[in-house]
């Protein structure tokens, strides 16, 4: 008897061409950050004019490309994970203790991307601002901040639904490969 492809598969296989469009757009804008960086040091070297808060700018393009990327590497298992006890057990008991991570990291995601709220909320009442040169709004950076690390917490609680889905219907192998460790998913392929 053949098996049907799982159509949990199909939706995380949409999430992680949507998280690839994500990474890529996270990426141009450190690359263009790195220019701009680049192109002040070299102002700088060549005794010219500085544009100044290039740091500034920097810290800021990392915050925001760490948030953003992070469901791009769940989704891609790049996150680092021991496997200890995983690699010992079968096919069930590695669906199982992945599943269970998968619940880990979205309840820690979302709790994180609830105590980020606050933080925006303050920095939008107050009319904060960064305490630079630049003076840079800080709801600036805080909202498109705040907004990956939901983005995060979204694709992390759908991804583990989709996984505990595959196990419930005793799909080990593929539960494993949507949420498994790095190198078994390599070596499933």
């Amino acid at each position: 008897m053949t098996r049907h492809p799982a159509p949990e598969l199909a939706w995380i296989a949409r999430l992680r061409r949507l998280n690839a469009g994500v990474a890529v757009a996270a990426g141009a804008m450190l690359l263009l950050c790195a220019g701009f960086v680049l192109l002040d040091v070299v102002l700088r070297g060549l005794d010219l004019h500085s544009f100044g808060g290039t740091e500034e700018v920097a810290g800021y393009a990392m915050a925001l490309g760490t948030a953003w990327g992070m469901a791009y590497a769940l989704l891609e298992l790049a996150h680092v994970r021991i496997d200890l006890l995983r690699a010992r057990g079968g096919p069930t008991a590695r669906a199982v203790l992945d599943v269970g991570c998968m619940v880990v990291v979205s309840a820690t995601v979302t709790f994180v991307a609830a105590k980020a709220w606050p933080v925006l909320e303050r920095s939008v009442v107050n009319g904060s601002r960064a305490n630079t040169p630049l003076e840079t709004p800080l709801a600036w950076v805080q909202g498109p901040w705040f907004a990956g690390w939901v983005w995060f917490a979204v694709m992390s609680c759908l991804l583990t639904l989709l996984a505990l889905s595959l196990v419930v219907r005793g799909r080990m192998a593929e539960a494993e490969s949507a949420v498994g460790a790095f190198a078994e998913r390599d070596a499933a392929r």
